[in-house]
């Protein structure tokens, strides 16, 4: 049975193409441009290779398909930390600009059930930054028509967006869902629920770091993965995989490594599938830097091959 043939028998929660983007976040809100692209861009990932190794993960190892109706990650309870008041427009961009994942609730209309419901996830989510604003000249900046809650990422320089309309019901887990599945990072950490955001990025260049977390080198491996992330922001997602998880054995094998080489790189670009690895006796900035920019340029040269030079007379 091929990788394909996988993904084929295993369809839970997918039936038609207008589904398929609710699947991928089921409670995010998007203009109908952005709807229809994100639709071609779910087609595109479900013909993937890799999407054959990671969907089965997000599925299998959850009863019920829980990459869509699972428990938000976190106990949602609330306690006594607040969204920062931004008041005006430089302090929404300074806001935004100073961490890798801002989260702004925008408000026009603060007596209704999902603004008590932000606060409770501003209480639970302590390692992300939240904002809320109900300046009608910031509103109008980021072109807020009704109440929204805005993911901005450094990332991909991407926003997202949860618009409430009167009528829907988005409680304090599914907002931390929807938070949960689209707050990618430099270096995002692969799991069931971060996948949905991954294969969902307009960045179709993927770099994988195999390794192992318990290991006494993982924390300076990370950091140095982490600054070589940031030369290449908005052209590749850095994605770290524990090998010590068991459901990761499959991506492993997929890229036919062995974790007697590991740690190592795996690179793959998601539309053709074409990949690369390199193991690593150590993970330096330098090497991660020089291994994506060989691939890069490899990619480049073959979509834009430059036209022969004529022969003069």
């Amino acid at each position: 049975m091929t990788c394909k043939d996988v993904l084929c028998s295993h369809t839970v929660g997918r039936t038609t193409s207008d589904q398929e983007t609710t699947d991928v976040s089921p409670f995010q809100a998007e203009s109908k441009a952005e709807h229809k692209a994100n639709n071609r861009e779910v087609r595109t990932m479900d013909a993937s290779v890799l999407w054959c190794l990671f969907f089965p993960l997000l599925t299998w190892g959850c009863p019920s398909g829980c990459a869509e109706e699972g428990p938000a990650p976190h106990d949602i309870t609330g306690d006594a930390r607040k969204p920062v008041l931004l008041q005006d427009i430089a302090a929404t961009t300074a806001f935004i600009s100073a961490a890798e994942v801002a989260v702004i609730g925008f408000f026009q209309e603060l007596e209704k059930p999902e603004v008590s419901n932000f606060h409770v996830v501003v209480g639970k989510i302590q390692d992300v930054p939240f904002g809320l604003s109900t300046n009608p000249e910031v509103l109008s900046h980021y072109n807020i028509t009704i109440n929204t809650i805005s993911i901005f990422r450094m990332v991909d320089n991407k926003r997202q967006d949860l618009e409430i309309t009167d009528g829907k019901e988005i409680d304090a887990t599914k907002m931390s869902r929807f938070i949960r599945i689209n707050e990618l990072r430099l270096v995002t950490e692969y799991n069931p629920v971060t996948a949905i955001g991954l294969f969902n990025s307009t960045v179709q260049t993927h770099l994988l770091l195999f390794t192992d977390k318990t290991s006494q080198e993982h924390m300076e491996r990370v950091r140095r993965y982490r600054e070589a992330a940031d030369l290449f922001r908005g052209k590749i997602l850095f994605i770290l995989v524990d090998s010590k998880v068991k459901g990761n054995e499959r991506v492993i094998s997929f890229f036919n490594l062995k974790k007697s080489q590991l740690p190592a790189l795996a690179i793959f670009h998601t539309p053709d599938e074409e990949q690369d690895v390199l193991p690593l006796g150590e993970v330096s900035v330098e090497r991660v830097r020089d291994f994506c920019n060989s691939f890069l340029e490899r990619k480049q040269m073959k979509e834009d091959p430059r036209p022969e030079e004529k022969m003069e007379l």
